[in-house]
Order: C-alpha cells, then structure tokens, then sequence
C-alpha cells in the first residue's frame, strides 16, 4: 500500500513539476492524442516541457527519444540486470531509443558554411550585374558640367575666397598673403 502511495506522490510531484507529463500520462480517450505519443517521460527536461531535443549544453532531455516498443521494452528489462550480459549491438539500441544523436554528431560540422558562402557571393555577383547594367542603361554617358577641371578649380577658388573652414580645412592650407598654397 505504501508502495502505491510513494508512487503516486511521485507522480504529482512530477505533474506539478511539468504539466506535459500528467497530460500524458492521464489524458482522457475523448481528448485529443498526447502530444508527445507513446514516449516515457523521464526528467524535467531544458524548460519544464515535455519535449525532446538534443543538446550539447543541456544532455538529459525531458522524454526518451523513441516509442515504447515491446522490443524496448525487452531490452530495458533486461538492462537492469547484469550489463556484461549485453551485446554492443543491444546497448546501442538502448541508447538510440533514449536520444536521437551522439555528442561526436552533435558537434559534427554541418557544412552550413558552403550554403553561406554560396549565398553571399551569388548576391555579391548579383549586385555587381545590377550596378554593371545601370551604368550601362540607366546612368547617363557623359559626366555633367560641373565635373569639368575648369569648374573644380573655380569652385576651389571661391571656397578659398569665402575662406571656408579656416582653422582645419581647405582655406587653412592656403596663405592669403602670398596667394599661394602653403609649404
């Protein structure tokens, strides 16, 4: 009777802890199906809910990877006996139905690098055609007047004449005394 009772003590304290579980574990038939199907929920998890995810930083996620089968089953019955009395074979099973992927595939390089890299000079080369096809099509062939050199130096004269930034700028390389640049 005791046993029972610790059991389902247990059991509110882990429902109280994640409400995934008690969903889980007491959803009625006319509800809809579990949202987690035929897993065992086995932890608290990364957040509280009864999910499965596999991280580096966080190992012990909240439910088992795979489905109860009866081969699992099995297996898990005769994992609490002897281990020596496994096969490799068997206990890789055990660990494939627990989680999804090792800590080597986990941190295993992806090659999202290529894709990246792809990306970036696909647009790169893109934005190099739009601006090749503008300058071809869009801007015009000759530069506008003032662009000409005669144009820049009366421009540079009159920015000397009206001393424009005296202290830092143009008009401070200029000695007005000697109109001439300073040496």
């Amino acid at each position: 009777m005791s046993l029972l009772l610790r059991s389902s003590r247990v059991l509110q304290r882990v429902s109280a802890l994640n409400p995934a579980a008690s969903y889980a574990s007491h959803a009625p038939a006319h509800k809809e199906p579990s949202p987690i199907g035929n897993r065992e929920v086995v932890g608290f998890g990364f957040n509280g809910a009864a999910n499965y995810v596999d991280r580096a930083d966080f190992p012990l996620p909240a439910i088992r990877f795979k489905t109860v089968t009866p081969d699992i089953q099995a297996l898990r019955e005769k994992e609490k006996g002897d281990w020596k009395k496994l096969t490799l074979e068997e206990k890789k099973q055990l660990y494939r139905a627990s989680f999804c992927q090792t800590f080597a595939e986990m941190d295993a390089p992806t090659g999202e690098w290529k894709t990246i890299t792809g990306c970036t000079l696909f647009f790169m080369s893109l934005a190099l055609w739009v601006f090749m096809g503008m300058k071809l099509f869009v801007y015009p062939k000759e530069l506008p007047p003032t662009f000409s050199e005669e144009r820049q130096q009366a421009q540079l004269q009159r920015m000397i004449d009206i001393s424009v930034n005296p202290v830092e700028g143009i008009s401070s390389h200029w000695d007005y005394e000697k109109n001439d640049w300073k040496k």
